[in-house]
């Protein structure tokens, strides 16, 4: 009951960071996100416990293995007793179907097995019998079986009769999170959890797990197919490239990924540039917003998930990144997506590319009919950039333009209010009140108390045009490369 309330206090939380800046109708489909993301989080936690509670009653790992910081397979090797019904086979695949919710679930496990004697040979009492192994965590006698399992059991002529099965488990039939229970102190945290670039697993390792990473990295290796790399951040992310330190735990050291996101296919070193699986939804949603003929301007391109996308849709795009190798895997990308035609791309600091190439198009985009989108991704710093629009088309000339770009900033907040914090922050560089005119996205939560969130708006002529030169007094700005991202899970 007490996580049930804990839970709706988060629901509650959430909902309030989406109080201003938001149309009646944009609430509403919040509300459904954020009902469903709350279901969904809620729904896999007790998936996870209920799992968790299952391995425990049947798995109980020698004492010998606590502490063990080299993999030793063999030492996890267990002989339990677990309830067995025998089944004649003539009915075998029938009564197996019927009995899938109270039967024996482990990783490369057969659950129906042979009887032996107590000798350890086949019983040649058994005739055309097999045992199906049960789960000992929903039956431990002949009454346990629910209603309808044992109206199936009479229909099929099957006594209702249990007896044990003494099973050998192995490393192979272990779960990695058993392993990693079963090795790291009692009462300290287990993770498994990791994202997946390619074939390289990427984890953020706690303190205390460190001393046990070799073999956390061995264990992820071993089961997962497909990967054969595991890496933990050692380090901030730089802000100036977006690319952090990182240790090779287990396996093969390529950090060439090949990746595949929303049926668009990109290759990188993972070790030198900036990518993030858990953001292919927040680019999905971008994308969608996109019109063919549209303009793209992406500040901080990083090797391409907003820009190739969006040229794939029928977009001339702008893309630029400060990062040497990002910009060099950027125009890679483009060509094996065969875009490289529809996309511009520049290695400059994103203030001088806003004043540099943005400045000297701008003008003529906005003469035309179709949307401008200004993408700025990069969540430590990107509001500061936005002073770099102020002034920047200089006197309004006598013909206005109402082509006016449309901007989508990111932002990290560890306000309670994340919403009106990045929006007070967007406000504060462009030196305009956005009351009314933007709307805010909360894309995910980066850590406890620390939300990403996207605020979208479009860029007034008061900003864009100004006889002040002061609007565009370079003094006050701060220097991206001095500054560094403040959390390692960013």
């Amino acid at each position: 009951m007490a996580a049930g309330w804990r839970g709706s206090g988060r629901l509650l939380f959430l909902l309030q960071k989406h109080r201003s800046c938001v149309t009646l109708s944009q609430k509403v489909k919040q509300f459904a996100r954020i009902s469903l993301q709350f279901s969904t989080t809620v729904q896999s936690q007790k998936a996870m416990t209920d799992q968790s509670q299952t391995d425990l009653g049947l798995y109980k790992p020698p004492q010998t293995v606590r502490g063990m910081t080299e993999l030793d397979r063999a030492a996890f090797s267990l002989t339990v007793s677990v309830p067995a019904i025998r089944i004649p086979t003539n009915v075998l695949n029938k009564v197996v179907k019927s009995l899938k919710k109270v039967a024996l679930q482990r990783p490369g496990l057969k659950r129906v097995v042979e009887e032996h004697s107590e000798d350890g040979n086949k019983d040649s009492s058994e005739g055309e019998r097999r045992l199906l192994l049960l789960d000992p965590n929903s039956i431990t006698s002949a009454d346990s079986f629910g209603s309808e399992e044992a109206e199936a059991l009479k229909v099929y002529g099957v006594p209702q009769e249990i007896q044990k099965y003494e099973l050998k488990l192995t490393y192979e039939n272990l779960k990695s999170e058993e392993i990693l229970r079963a090795v790291l102190p009692e009462g300290q945290d287990v993770t498994s959890g990791f994202s997946r670039v390619g074939h390289i697993a990427h984890m953020n390792l706690r303190d205390h797990q460190l001393p046990f990473r070799k073999l956390i990295g061995q264990v992820i290796i071993d089961k997962n197919p497909g990967i054969t790399c595991v890496v933990n951040k050692t380090n901030t992310i730089d802000s100036t490239y977006r690319n952090f330190q990182m240790e090779v735990l287990a396996g093969e050291s390529n950090m060439v990924a090949k990746v595949r996101e929303n049926g668009v296919f990109y290759e990188f070193d993972f070790s030198r540039v900036y990518w993030n699986p858990r953001l292919s939804t927040e680019h999905e949603r971008i994308v969608s917003l996109l019109q063919r003929g549209d303009t793209v301007v992406d500040v901080f391109a990083g090797v391409g998930p907003f820009a190739i996308p969006a040229a794939r849709r029928g977009c001339e795009v702008l893309a630029n990144d400060l990062n040497p190798e990002s910009f060099r895997w950027l125009q890679h990308n483009a060509k094996l997506n065969k875009v490289d035609r529809k996309i511009t791309s520049f290695n400059m600091d994103g203030r001088d590319f806003i004043r540099g190439p943005v400045q000297e198009r701008l003008p003529a985009l906005m003469k035309g009919s179709q949307k401008i989108h200004v993408v700025m991704n990069l969540p430590a710093l990107a509001l500061e950039f936005l002073d770099a629009f102020r002034g920047l088309l200089g006197p309004e000339p006598d013909q206005s333009l109402d082509n006016l770009p449309q901007v989508h900033c990111y932002g990290f907040s560890k306000e309670n209010d994340a919403q009106r914090d990045v929006v007070e922050r967007a406000e504060a560089s462009l030196k305009t009140s956005l009351q009314g005119q933007c709307s805010v996205h909360l894309v995910r939560n980066v850590a406890p108390n620390k939300e990403m969130m996207c605020v979208s708006f479009t860029l007034l002529r008061g900003v864009l045009y100004s006889t002040h030169t002061q609007d565009r007094d370079v003094s006050e700005e701060p220097n991206p490369k001095k500054q560094k991202c403040e959390d390692p899970t960013d």
